[in-house]
């Protein structure tokens, strides 16, 4: 958490951000993204905060949305509309229209379905549709398998298959102009592998479509990037480096071509903090239990993807340690944040902090149970 001071009185649970990490975090990502063909794009579903929002639109760089709701919110942060990417497996009509009407830089479309809606939506609005065809890649980005999205059974992208049928689609529609070809692999990828496996992938698909005179003047090759949970204070700015460096060594840019990237986690995941009290610590007879008042409404990760966050007792200045198991207030066993974890000795009124929750924390948080949504303070 850096310096930050906190009230004695401050209410929790709460979300806590670094913006002055998060403003170093956008300065290595413009530094690493030096080629002049990269074109970057913060995936919003990842943090939605409108004071967050505002800070990474400041830079100038795009906005991946998944929903009409996140259109308008990155619209409302300052996000050029044409610096907009639209994607998402089950778009509405009216998500279609209001995409439409504002203007966005182009729909990342997922299905040959979900295309001629596309097509027909924009014959009744009488305007044009920049498209970008999801091809599904068939890649393991070994990651969790709830957020792999480049395998052949993943409900996202287009069967590899079905490509010349979506691309005779665009060709035949007054209504929508092709722009290029859009993939993305998954989630927390700390292993730059996929990566090249996928430039890999795309070079040969270029290869065959260019042959029959067929270019893409993008290639949007998704987001993943990893970032370090388990040591944040080391690692709080991910290896941007690492990534565009593989797609430098392994994708072969066409003359006039644009890569575009859709980085969420590795931009916000490490400036936010998930800030809760100890309620009680229960003593069972085999284990004892920290139980805050932060739940899976305000974090589900843990819950959902079994993710490991570090948690740190920030209020105790004791030496001695115990095994606990960090759980929240919620009436469900799942509403856990950690089991057997060795912190300082710790009593009524302390203060957790779970790190690295400034992705997918606030953004996915609910009101079961009848919880409020968790706060925000945001530090500079």
């Amino acid at each position: 958490m850096g310096n930050v001071i906190l009230p004695p009185d401050i209410d929790t649970p709460r979300y806590i951000y670094d913006i002055k990490l998060l403003k170093t975090t956008l300065a290595a990502l413009r530094k690493a993204a030096a080629n002049p063909a990269y074109r970057l794009h913060y995936a919003v579903k990842a943090n939605c905060e409108p004071q967050i929002l505002r800070i990474i639109a400041e830079t100038g760089i795009g906005a991946d949305t998944v929903s009409g709701g996140e259109i308008r919110m990155a619209i409302d942060a300052g996000f050029a509309p044409e610096k907009i990417c639209f994607a998402g497996v089950g778009k509405t009509d009216a998500e279609i229209d209001f995409a439409l009407s504002t203007g966005v830089g182009c729909f990342n479309v997922e299905s040959v379905e979900e295309l001629q809606i596309i097509a027909g939506r924009a014959r009744q609005a009488h305007r044009t549709a920049a498209v970008a065809l999801r091809v599904n890649p068939d890649i393991d980005a070994h990651t969790h398998h709830y957020i792999t999205t480049g395998l052949a059974e993943n409900k996202f992208g287009i069967d590899r298959r079905l490509l010349d049928k979506a691309l005779a689609i665009v060709a035949e529609s007054e209504y929508l102009r092709l722009r290029g070809l859009h993939f993305h692999i998954g989630s927390q990828i700390t292993d730059n592998t996929p990566f090249a496996i996928l430039c890999e992938r795309i070079n040969r698909l270029q290869d065959e479509y260019n042959n029959r005179g067929i270019f893409f003047e993008t290639i949007n090759v998704g987001g993943g990037l990893g970032i370090d949970y388990d040591d944040p204070a080391a690692n709080p700015i991910p290896d941007f480096s690492g990534l565009f460096n593989v797609i430098d060594s392994n994708f072969a840019l066409r003359p006039g071509q644009e890569i575009h990237f859709e980085l969420g986690r590795s931009i916000v995941g490490q400036c936010g903090t998930l800030l809760t009290r100890v309620l009680y610590v229960k003593h069972g007879f085999e284990k004892k239990f920290a139980i805050v008042d932060a739940g899976f409404t305000d974090l589900i990760r843990p819950a959902l993807y079994q993710a490991v966050h570090r948690i740190e007792n920030i209020s105790t200045e004791y030496t001695d340690t115990d095994i606990y198991d960090v759980v929240g207030p919620i009436c469900e066993s799942t509403d856990t944040f950690a089991t057997d974890l060795r912190l300082p000795i710790t009593h009524r009124g302390d203060f957790l902090a779970i790190r690295s929750a400034g992705a997918y924390g606030s953004s996915m948080a609910m009101q079961y149970n009848g919880r409020s949504l968790p706060a925000s303070y945001f530090a500079e």
